[in-house]
């Protein structure tokens, strides 16, 4: 499921910013860049957006801006005196000018490097309450998409009720006339007089039992309520459920279509299969 959050909070000297986007996926995907200072809490920070988001693909972007008397470089001035130290002996030998030496030994390698400073536990603590509320407002989102999705998905196997009714109707007919069908292929390659009346009706009970969709339709009602059953409980990850019972589903109505033989019962499969993969491709939007 789809979201965005984001939250900024300054804590002493600090100010934390965290943004997070979560994108649809079938899995759990993060992609996490995080500041120096908060390098080595770095597995503490993807449990919590794991807990949190439980699947999608994710990006989570976090900075610290350093206020007043923040150190964010360091000055390696052991190094610097060692390079001073022969600068000025080759200047004392050439004759040559030391005054303006200092920015061009600030540039020499190593010499100013990143501060390798982490924040404390105690201002990670606070840090973690800003991601919280980041993670809050994200899933704020996804609550409000999940509501579009629960409704979509409830049409979607309401409308398969539909069709799954419709085929009840047309059920009776069918029978009646691959019956007539039958027995008129019958009497004009074999002959009236000629037809075993016992051993056509033997026949034809076995005939119909095979091409039977009864117990299809009461499979697949029961899976539709199964489904909405899923869908209006509070599991937090439904999502793959729900896409093993639409399987469920899809197998019923691929049964029924083969059995079927009949032009209008066809169509209601037709119209089944088709609200099918749309509900199959919003459940991937599902957690």
């Amino acid at each position: 499921m789809t979201g965005f959050g984001r939250a900024e909070q300054t804590v002493g000297d600090k100010t934390y910013l965290v943004e997070i986007k979560a994108l649809n996926g079938k899995q759990f995907e993060l992609q996490l860049k995080l500041p120096a200072l908060l390098r080595p809490y770095e597995f503490d920070i993807r449990n919590a957006l794991q807990e949190n988001l439980i699947r999608g693909t994710i990006d989570c972007f976090v900075m610290i801006k350093q206020n007043g008397a923040a150190k964010p470089v360091v000055i390696n001035t052991d190094l610097i005196k060692a390079y001073y130290s022969q600068i000025d002996s080759l200047a004392t030998e050439l004759n040559i000018d030391t005054n303006s030496v200092l920015s061009a030994l600030l540039r020499l390698p190593e010499v100013v490097t990143p501060s390798v400073e982490v924040i404390a536990d105690s201002e990670f603590s606070q840090f973690m309450s800003v991601l919280e509320t980041a993670l809050k407002e994200l899933n704020a989102h996804r609550m409000e998409e999940g509501i579009s999705l629960e409704k979509d998905l409830a049409q979607r196997i309401a409308n398969i009720r539909e069709q799954e009714e419709a085929i009840l109707v047309f059920e009776p007919k069918r029978e009646v006339r691959i019956r007539e069908e039958i027995n008129q292929l019958l009497e004009k390659h074999v002959g009236q007089e000629n037809i075993d009346k016992n051993r056509l009706e033997q026949e034809l009970i076995y005939y119909m039992e095979k091409i039977d969709i009864h117990e299809e339709q009461i499979r697949l009602r029961q899976h539709c309520e199964y489904f909405n059953d899923i869908l209006r409980s509070d599991d937090p990850s439904k999502g793959k459920k729900l896409s093993f019972v639409l399987q469920e589903i899809g197998r019923e109505i691929n049964t029924t279509g083969s059995k079927a033989y009949d032009a209008d019962i066809q169509k209601c499969v037709v119209m089944m299969k088709d609200e099918l993969e749309k509900a199959k491709e919003q459940v991937l939007n599902l957690l």
